[in-house]
């Protein structure tokens, strides 16, 4: 169930000034990267400053088909096709084009640049990466920045790495897991200079599937194609894999070929160790020459869906788009913060979305059900953003509750307490624009690009197919993007605060509340404003000694004061409502940090009311009473400095 609340996650808007139109976009490091449509340049904008302004633009040596950025290591990856080709590159130090240098240098992957070509200092490079295969889709890891390639029958991960150009040693060459621009840039007559390369690792051959879409992150791999998502988890070892488990995976072939007909596949669902039953199997080829490593593949989720065609849609509007893993990071942990607390997976159908949390246990948090066909997602710490042709909308996510138990694992007691994770999601005011196709975003800003349709008959000619459905299973091939049209757009739109959007749930939340004090509309909304607060103080950075840290010196403290006031509200539902889950007021009052008179001012039964206080706070007042009569018994028990000298004088 998705319940609607009037509350606007939007703050402003911007139109980013691109002199083409965009056909490609991705965001990452601050910065928007347009392609121009059908071209061969890639620009970059600064998605930090008012009004979005352009950093650096640069040719690329083909048509780009696909573009990604990484976080670690700031660099581009593109899948590009010239003279009916294609080609996988990586672009790296791109920012150095801002300087108006027009120095650019192109190597193999492992072959470092030397002699005359470091006399310049660091300069852009573009890494040619050879593939044996024709590349179809590329995706980063956010958390290490290895680089992960798939192909129509294989996977192919490559490991991030930094060089030292002018080191002959190989035990002097690091790797590393981030590379921060400073060692990117060579001061004036230094004898060395940092550059990246990548490793070729290991690589995973399919046999039963054709990946449309990859995502990595943190050993996890998710590929898509298209009615079917398969989660695995790549784990590296110092002991060799055993041979009986990799003679299994070689030889395991359970595909049937059947040209007269096609048999429809069920829908499918399979988590944690039941998904080594999906019928796909996955052979390991180590290929790393530096890292002799051995990795071992485990099979984590499994998901097939079944077109519903007595309902009148085709295998177009049933396929799987928006695949994502997603890393979430608790900042004030005692775990290093290079690894994330907890790893989502995210992937969506046209009319629905699914959140899954793999690390930790498998197990799916929410389904999103949309009230019109939807074209992309976008998953973050605080909100899902969806996009239909027509308006940009946002629902909520359970990421912060499941983040909240693997923190503290006596959350859920008399002392603390959280929303569950399956709390129903609700979506948010939405936002309307015309023409939309893509969306991307990064910190709290969403790129949107909009196209006005060129053929207008585009949708009435669907219709018929809907009618006369065929009884032949094919994927219908999407439609080339026409160049002319009626107008297109880059928008940049920005996100509140979330401490500003709790306090808009907060006032929303007050409708009900004089309406109907036990309403689950009141509680619900509550709740949503609750898990706000806590992704923010889970993901905020703790102050270090200097009291220096990453965000205002003051959020910290506005973020818990909130949460206080929260709780108390909170409690004040819990206390009224009902007997089933009327023990929860005990440890939201708790968390409030308010004194037993201030509780018991806030229960006081109101003026005309039939109804006198609460279970909740009779529950309240019960586990009140019996603290302090312990604590009295406590201290009555413990001997007092007087007994005990008058003892010693015995």
């Amino acid at each position: 169930m998705v319940h609607v609340y009037n509350c606007h996650p939007f703050s402003s808007q911007q139109i980013v000034q691109v002199e083409q139109e965009p056909g490609l976009v991705c965001c990452g490091g601050g910065a928007l990267f347009v392609v121009a449509s059908g071209g061969c340049k890639v620009e970059a904008y600064n998605l930090e400053q008012e009004g979005c302004p352009l950093i650096c633009r640069f040719a690329t040596m083909g048509t780009v088909k696909s573009i990604r950025h990484s976080s670690i290591g700031d660099y581009l990856v593109t899948i590009e096709e010239k003279n009916s080709a294609t080609y996988l590159r990586a672009y790296t130090n791109w920012r150095h084009k801002a300087e108006e240098k027009a120095r650019v240098g192109v190597r193999l992957l492992g072959h470092l640049l030397r002699g005359e070509s470091l006399r310049g200092g660091v300069q852009m490079e573009i890494i040619e990466i050879p593939m044996s295969e024709r590349p179809v889709a590329v995706a980063s890891c956010s958390v290490t920045g290895d680089l992960l390639v798939a192909c129509d029958n294989s996977l192919v991960l490559f490991n991030l790495k930094t060089q030292n150009q002018h080191c002959t040693d190989p035990s002097q060459q690091i790797a590393q897991n981030s590379v921060p621009s400073d060692q990117q840039t060579s001061s004036q007559g230094s004898e060395s200079v940092a550059a990246l390369d990548f490793d070729r690792s290991v690589i995973l051959h399919l046999s039963a599937i054709k990946p449309k879409k990859v995502a990595l992150c943190a050993g996890y791999i998710a590929l898509q194609s298209e009615l079917e998502v398969l989660v695995l988890q790549l784990e590296a070892s110092c002991e060799p894999a055993p041979a009986e488990e990799t003679l299994h995976q070689l030889t395991c072939d359970d595909v049937e070929e059947q040209n007269d007909f096609f048999v429809l596949p069920r829908h499918l669902e399979l988590l944690g160790d039941q998904a080594k039953n999906c019928d796909i199997p996955v052979s390991i080829e180590q290929t790393g020459l530096e890292d002799k490593q051995q990795y071992t593949v485990s099979y984590v989720l499994f998901k097939r869906f079944t077109p519903e065609f007595f309902q009148g849609c085709n295998v177009e509007e049933t396929q799987i788009h928006s695949l994502q893993l997603h890393p979430f990071f608790i900042r004030n942990q005692a775990l290093p913060v290079e690894e994330p607390a907890c790893v989502f997976c995210f992937f969506s159908l046209p009319n629905a979305g699914y959140l899954y949390s793999l690390k930790g246990g498998v197990e799916l948090l929410s389904a999103y059900q949309y009230p019109e066909k939807v074209l992309e997602a976008m998953l973050t710490n605080h909100l899902l953003h969806v996009v239909t042709r027509s308006a940009l909308q946002s629902f909520t996510v359970r990421c912060a509750a499941l983040a909240a138990r693997l923190d503290d694992p006596y959350i859920d007691t008399t002392m603390k307490a959280c929303p569950p994770c399956s709390l129903d999601v609700c979506a948010l005011r939405m936002q309307l624009f015309i023409g939309l196709r893509a969306v991307c975003g990064y910190g709290r800003h969403v790129v949107l690009l909009s196209r006005a349709d060129s053929d207008p008959q585009e949708e009435p000619e669907r219709a018929p197919h809907r009618r006369g459905l065929s009884r032949k299973w094919i994927a219908a091939s999407p439609k080339e993007t026409s160049v002319v049209g009626h107008g297109w757009n880059l928008y940049v739109v920005n996100t509140v605060s979330p401490l500003m959007l709790y306090q808009e749930m907060v006032e929303y939340s007050q409708s009900y509340s004089e309406a109907n004090p036990q309403a689950q509309s009141l509680r619900h909304v509550l709740s949503e404003a609750h898990l706000l607060l806590r992704a923010s103080l889970l993901t905020l950075p703790p102050a270090d000694t200097d009291g220096h840290q990453d965000r205002p010196t003051g959020e910290r403290p506005e973020l818990e004061a909130a949460l206080r006031e929260n709780c108390a509200q909170l409690g004040d539902c819990f206390s009224r409502g009902s007997q089933k889950d009327c023990h929860l007021a005990l440890p939201y009052y708790r968390m409030s940090g308010l004194s037993f008179p201030e509780v018991m001012g806030r229960n006081q039964p109101r003026p005309n009311s039939p109804q006198s206080y609460g279970p909740g706070f009779l529950f309240y007042l019960k586990h009140y009473l019996l603290e302090e009569t312990q604590h009295a018994l406590t201290q009555a028990e413990e001997p007092s400095n007087s007994d005990v000298d008058e003892q010693l004088w015995i």
